[in-house]
């Protein structure tokens, strides 16, 4: 049986209107601070990356006023902190293509690159209001995926043994999410399709979950949310900075 490690990354804090992104309509006007987090997992031989991250504070602000990566906070650095090569990084699975996910892809000079295929499709021709998102060429940017060798797949893959890439649509249209074996259960890397461990908890006696703000579908989001809650022991999400309150997943092990 394999059995990985995760270290969450924080790549850079994003700012946002907590009722817009975090938790639909509940913190409205509340201004927070969320991670741009990648993911490092390892079974000690494998060294993968889920998404890389947000860029340097300039492009960051221009996202979401106040946003910024201190000095160290770049995927590529942190990576080296740990003692690791970004060039030893042999596959970097992206969960989608929006900005704060996708950065920084060419420090991973041996690696494979894997998006879902309706993700790159509609990176490459969103409607308007996701080209900022997207970095889109329309805006007159050159995305950071754009001169990457990307290989896309359509649906449900074990890629390695003990990570499984399935399909999580919703927050955008070619969403997905990771299942990573490890020696305490399956844990989920949700990406975006879990913004906040606050998206778990109950709306309402009949509402399992708290809708978060972005999404491209919310029938696809709500149904994605019901599949990683399935297939995970732990759920890590997207944005929560609570992630970071362990070096390493599953807790309790050293890195």
């Amino acid at each position: 049986m394999h059995s990985y490690r995760i270290t969450p990354l924080k790549t850079g804090t994003i700012v946002v209107d907590q009722g817009a992104y975090v938790t639909r309509g509940i913190g409205l006007g509340i201004e927070v601070g969320i991670p741009g987090t990648a993911w490092y997992v390892t079974d000690g031989r494998r060294k993968i990356m889920v998404d890389a991250g947000m860029c340097p504070t300039e492009l960051a602000d221009w996202h979401h006023k106040g946003s910024r990566q201190d000095p160290g906070e770049a995927v590529h650095e942190q990576l080296q902190a740990l003692g690791v090569d970004p060039s030893e990084i042999e596959l970097v699975i992206l969960t989608h293509l929006h900005w704060d996910h996708c950065h920084n892809l060419d420090k991973f000079s041996r690696a494979r690159f894997l998006v879902h295929s309706r993700e790159l499709a509609f990176a490459r021709d969103p409607i308007p209001p996701y080209y900022k998102s997207y970095e889109h060429q329309r805006l007159g940017c050159l995305p950071p995926y754009a001169e990457i060798p990307l290989e896309t797949i359509a649906g449900e893959a074990e890629i390695l043994p003990g990570i499984t890439i399935f399909p999580t649509p919703g927050h955008s249209p070619g969403h997905q999410s990771v299942a990573v074996a490890t020696e305490a259960g399956v844990h989920v890397i949700a990406g975006d399709a879990v913004f906040s461990y606050a998206n778990l908890v109950p709306a309402s006696e009949h509402l399992p979950f708290t809708v978060m703000g972005r999404f491209s579908d919310i029938v696809e989001s709500w149904r994605s949310m019901e599949e990683i809650v399935r297939r995970g022991k732990v759920i890590l999400p997207g944005h929560d900075m609570r992630v970071m309150d362990h070096p390493v997943y599953p807790t309790g092990i050293k890195i």
